[in-house]
């Protein structure tokens, strides 16, 4: 039969009157004592009951006994649906998962079964008044039967809901980790933020303004807003997500905070650095020209024709510098870290470049003068590499590999080549140093790959 609105109020209303009915009938016996104590008039007033006496006071009592056993019944399973209930919120304010949905409905389905076994009850309840004096053998036998098949329901939806409560424990216990999750991260998310602020505050009591940082911190209020809302509007597991977010982004702009004078300082001291540094490289390529004129008059143009330019790009690459360096100082000046950082990186790259090229015109006289005033020294460094390599090639072996002989018969026939291209008044002393450099790369790479190769077998 459908119950329409109406018709579940009364019920609610009658369980609900049930329920202080059964809390009275549990009450221990001392207080029951106590209570017909402090009020005798109201046994006294009226006149004492006069009941029957033999078989029907029996039939009586049983049927008060097993109304009594269903209201503790009834009483213990409101109790254990109470308890099973708020399980089964802590499982879904956590856990969205199949299961926990499943958990959820399956409960549902059991406060219909209980509301079914409760009505029985309370129908029972209400069908039979076991004080009224004329209550004979036979009513109360009904009575008796009536409630004890309404206890039995009780018992036995209370039975099923316990198995199934058992049943829950894995999810319930995943779910109280998770909410024993929620409190700290929600109160370290908060202490990230104020530690942030307060980093931030000492960072511009010492004159840095952090514009980006405070932009930062402030895109985080709605954040914190949304962590004082609380887990039970946004959900626990978007809740301890949420913290843990605000904290990594309150701490890395409490790091930043704290180093900003730290950064401040070391971009002070590279723009000084490198101020001095484009300084001293415009010296040095002052002294280009004469080491230029040296090896024009005393070597052939293949060795000093690539230096040409030399002096011409040292002077715009220090323009360069010194041009990224006023940005860079602007930039500093008005705080824009990574700006300033960028900058720097440029003008260290652009001075690492000319300072190499100015290099290259005093080294590359040094050199010549050596392998010109005695060749044979750079001949025989390239052939112990390459006697040293052909050792290894044929250690262990009766006949090398040709893997490894056939470069190194080449390195040999290069050098031999290089040496007897040496002719004329001024010998391309340039060329004979390039192609030696690469015959001892070409066999360093031999020498590579066999210890390579023999490991490998080890």
């Amino acid at each position: 039969m459908t119950v329409t609105p109406f018709a579940q109020s009364v019920r609610a209303q009658s369980v609900r009157a049930v329920r202080e009915t059964v809390a009275l009938v549990l009450l221990p016996l001392p207080l029951l004592a106590a209570a017909a104590t402090a009020a005798p008039a109201a046994f006294a007033g009226g006149g004492t009951r006069r009941w029957g006496r033999g078989r029907a006071e029996g039939q009586r009592a049983e049927a008060q006994a097993a109304k009594d056993a269903a209201a503790a019944a009834f009483y213990e399973l409101d109790t254990a649906q109470r308890d099973l209930r708020i399980s089964i919120e802590t499982i879904t304010a956590v856990d969205s998962s199949p299961a926990a949905r499943r958990a959820a409905e399956q409960f549902a389905a059991f406060g219909a079964r209980i509301d079914e076994v409760s009505g029985a009850y309370i129908t029972a309840v209400d069908a039979h008044d076991l004080d009224r004096d004329d209550l004979d053998a036979a009513s109360a036998g009904r009575a008796r039967a009536d409630l004890t098949r309404a206890k039995d329901g009780l018992v036995g939806a209370k039975t099923d809901l316990e198995r199934f409560g058992q049943g829950l424990g894995p999810l319930l216990a995943a779910a109280e980790r998770e909410l024993t999750k929620l409190a700290p991260a929600v109160e370290r998310a908060r202490q990230g933020l104020l530690a942030a602020s307060g980093a931030l505050d000492a960072a511009r009591a010492g004159g840095l303004r952090a514009d980006g940082l405070a932009a930062r911190l402030a895109a985080l209020g709605p954040e914190l807003t949304r962590l004082n809302e609380g887990a039970g509007q946004h959900g626990v597991p978007q809740t301890i997500e949420r913290a843990e977010r605000t904290l990594r982004e309150a701490e890395a702009i409490r790091a930043e905070a704290e180093q900003l004078p730290r950064r401040a300082a070391e971009i002070d001291k590279r723009l000084v650095s490198l101020r001095t540094r484009a300084q001293a490289i415009t010296t040095r390529a002052g002294a280009v020209a004469p080491v230029l004129s040296e090896l024009r008059r005393r070597y052939s143009a293949a060795c000093w024709q690539d230096l040409q330019q030399v002096p011409e790009q040292a002077r715009q690459a220090v323009g360069q510098a010194e041009a990224k360096l006023r940005e860079a100082g602007q930039a500093r000046d008005e705080q824009r870290w990574p700006d300033a950082t960028a900058l720097l990186s440029t003008v260290r790259a652009l001075l690492t470049a000319t300072d190499e090229s100015v290099s290259a015109a005093g080294d590359r006289l040094r050199r010549l003068d050596e392998v010109s005033a005695d060749r044979q020294r750079e001949i025989e460094r390239t052939r112990f590499a390459i006697r040293d390599a052909q050792r290894l090639a044929m250690a262990g072996r009766s006949t090398p590999d040709p893997r490894h002989a056939g470069p190194l018969d080449e390195a040999v026939a290069r050098l031999d080549r290089a040496v007897a291209a040496l002719t004329g008044r001024h010998p391309d002393w340039w060329a004979f140093l390039t192609e030696t450099e690469a015959v001892r790369r070409s066999v360093a790479e031999v020498v590579g790959r066999i210890r390579e190769e023999r490991g490998g077998r080890g």
